[in-house]
């Protein structure tokens, strides 16, 4: 194998992923997409060392208001909340190995390689401190609701040419169009990137209703609580028959 010189041709990434569409029906219970590909050297060259891979699939921004509790006179409220302009709704990254072995904090930020480096953009004048707290507390929440992970060791890598990495998507996981980055990293440095579209839509009674209550907001909230009292009313009429 041949070393990998400053200043030569660097790789290049063909990248590739199992489902360009998930759509999302009465039966979804989540999904597992394969992203793998190949490493394409100058002259067909594999350089000595290793190569690494790190993959980021993540999902549509959305901004969101993250409120924080406190318990005042014995009563849990709301207190105190930082707004987020661009949070993303879903953010999964996998490794060939942790990424605290393959990038300094200062790569991580720019390629935003990891929670700890996800721009949140924060929309209120609070203090660095509180920031700080909220962003840990979103990611937090959105770690728990299966929607943040990293896997550490998810990527497999053969022969320092071809990649496979898999990453799961939640059943509560919105729609939209998502993007799946892969980032080739040698000796501490990303040398090459490339990503993928992917969409998750969705199809059948579940659009039909998503697309009623978007369109007709009012209506929607008017028909759910008269569905909702109804069906407590025949609860109760069960009930007593019983």
């Amino acid at each position: 194998m041949a070393p990998l010189l400053m200043g030569q041709a660097k790789p290049k990434l063909v990248p590739d992923v199992s489902q360009r569409q998930v759509e999302i029906r009465y039966s979804f219970t989540g999904a597992e997409l394969l992203l793998f590909g190949a490493i394409v050297y100058p002259d067909g060259r594999v350089p000595e060392g290793a190569t690494d891979i790190a993959v980021v699939v993540r999902g549509p921004a959305q901004r969101i208001v993250v409120r924080e509790k406190q318990k005042v006179a014995g009563i849990w409220m709301n207190v105190e909340s930082e707004r987020f302009r661009s949070a993303p709704a879903f953010y999964a990254v996998s490794s060939s190995r942790p990424l605290a072995n393959l990038v300094d904090e200062r790569t991580s930020a720019i390629y935003e390689l990891g929670l700890q480096n996800l721009q949140l953009s924060p929309a209120s004048g609070a203090t660095s401190e509180q920031r700080r707290r909220f962003e840990e507390g979103l990611v937090d929440l959105r770690q728990r609701g299966q929607l943040f992970y990293e896997n550490p060791r998810g990527v497999e890598i053969s022969e320092n040419v071809l990649y496979r990495a898999r990453i799961s998507i939640p059943a509560r996981v919105p729609v939209g169009t998502y993007t799946a980055e892969t980032f080739l990293i040698r000796e501490g440095r990303v040398i090459a990137g490339a990503a993928r579209e992917i969409r998750i839509e969705k199809l059948g009674f579940e659009k039909a209703v998503a697309d009623f209550a978007d369109d007709w907001s009012f209506a929607y909230g008017i028909l759910s609580v008269l569905l909702s009292l109804g069906l407590g009313w025949a609860g109760s009429a069960a009930f007593r028959r019983s």
